[in-house]
């Protein structure tokens, strides 16, 4: 198999539907991309199967004689690496399953994302502005925290002289000097692994530091001491709200060494910003968020844990007008801007009972409003002239800034 029939055959699909954001190469089922969170065969008119053979020649033809990634492959199952075709970029993860060789390919995008075009809320700017400490950007696969963290980057460079370092598995944006000086490094090409390559960092003048995941207790004690030491430090994690972002960095250690940890993490966690994709109404999906900074309340919950009368949760709810929010305040505005269904907010939410109250009063209020509508509208009969301003002519459902809320 020559590789320009891997190439070509990717081309084709761009050209078949360009909003795709995965490549599925699965023994026994055809090629599959998934756009908008939803799978689609490849072709779509007489798709066929893939057989072993196939999906192996297209793994050599990625992996491309990589020792390392050979290797990794072998040893442990997996291996991750970057490819490219003309005119655009991928993370593939080449893996074993069912005795076969599959892969998944994640498009990444080659325009860096900014603030403004991702309606990002006006906190972002101020995170930016953090001149030392650590801000996690969490969520599952696939959630935009890439995106989210380029655009933050994106602000820095056009904004800030400092010198930014990323460790990254693999690069996905590439950023162009501007104001600030970058240092991309890739994880496989750069550096042999993200211990090692964030202790080269420390010794490379940085002002700030991207670590593209965390994944092990060692990572995660020398991102604590450059935040500690006066860098910035931006990570991300696979965690799906603040308190079990904590509570994973916590996990990353010993018993006997919680309350050390517990204290240096009071001390230099600035953010943790937590992401989700829900469906949006009229077709595709949006990006919805949870939001927790430093204060008191978070430094005292963080050092003595969460209990009857003290949760993140709350703390977040209690600081909403520093712009902090929960994922499930975030949902129920959605909903009553028309963002959202009903069910699509119950299901995304954390605590459904909360969602289903505030939804509930939502109801409440659209209704109020429709009928201070109808009572305030005079009849032509029983008055000489008709007031416009007396007409309601607000929304049914109660108006909010959803673009600065949501992306």
């Amino acid at each position: 198999m020559e590789e320009n029939i891997l190439d070509s055959t990717i081309s084709s699909i761009f050209q078949m539907r360009e909003d795709f954001s995965d490549l599925f190469f699965i023994v026994g089922k055809p090629l599959q991309l998934k756009s908008q969170g939803r799978l689609y065969s490849y072709p779509e008119d007489y798709p066929q199967s893939l057989v072993p053979a196939q999906v192996e020649e297209f793994a050599q033809l990625i992996i491309g004689g990589v020792d390392r990634l050979k290797r990794d492959l072998e040893e442990f199952g997996a291996c991750d690496c970057s490819y490219a075709i003309q005119g655009a970029r991928f993370r593939a993860n080449i893996f074993r399953q069912n005795g076969h060789h599959a892969i998944v390919m994640r498009k990444l995008n080659t325009e860096i994302p900014t603030i403004d075009g991702l309606r990002l809320q006006p906190i972002f700017r101020e995170m930016i502005k953090e001149k030392s400490g650590i801000t996690f950007l969490t969520g599952a696969t696939g959630s935009g925290k890439s995106t989210t963290l380029a655009a933050m980057l994106n602000e820095l460079n056009q904004t800030s002289e400092v010198h930014v370092v990323t460790l990254e598995d693999p690069i996905e944006f590439m950023h162009r000097h501007q104001r600030a000086t970058f240092s991309q490094r890739e994880f496989g090409r750069d550096f042999p692994s993200f211990p090692i390559g964030l202790r080269s960092a420390l010794r490379q003048a940085p002002d700030v530091i991207l670590v593209g995941e965390i994944r092990d207790r060692e990572t995660m004690e020398i991102a604590l001491t450059a935040a500690e030491t006066g860098h910035a430090v931006y990570a991300t994690l696979h965690t799906v709200n603040a308190g079990q972002t904590i509570n994973r960095i916590l996990g990353f250690f010993t018993h006997d060494e919680e309350q050390l940890v517990r204290e240096r993490l009071a001390e230099t966690l600035r953010y943790v910003v937590s992401q989700r994709l829900v469906p949006k109404v009229g077709g595709g999906r949006m990006m919805i968020n949870e939001i927790m900074g430093s204060n008191l309340r978070t430094r005292e919950t963080i050092l003595l844990g969460e209990n009857e009368t003290r949760s993140y949760a709350d703390i977040i709810e209690a600081s909403a007008t520093f712009g902090w929010r929960t994922f499930d305040r975030t949902l129920i505005n959605c909903y009553s801007g028309s963002l959202i269904t009903e069910e699509t907010a119950i299901n995304y939410s954390t605590n459904k009972n909360k969602v289903r109250s505030g939804i509930d009063r939502a109801k409440q209020i659209a209704g109020v409003k429709q009928m201070d509508s109808r009572s305030m509208k005079l009849d032509p009969a029983d008055a000489d002239y008709e007031d416009s301003s007396l007409t309601d002519t607000r929304p049914t459902r109660p108006s909010v800034d959803l673009m600065s809320l949501v992306a």
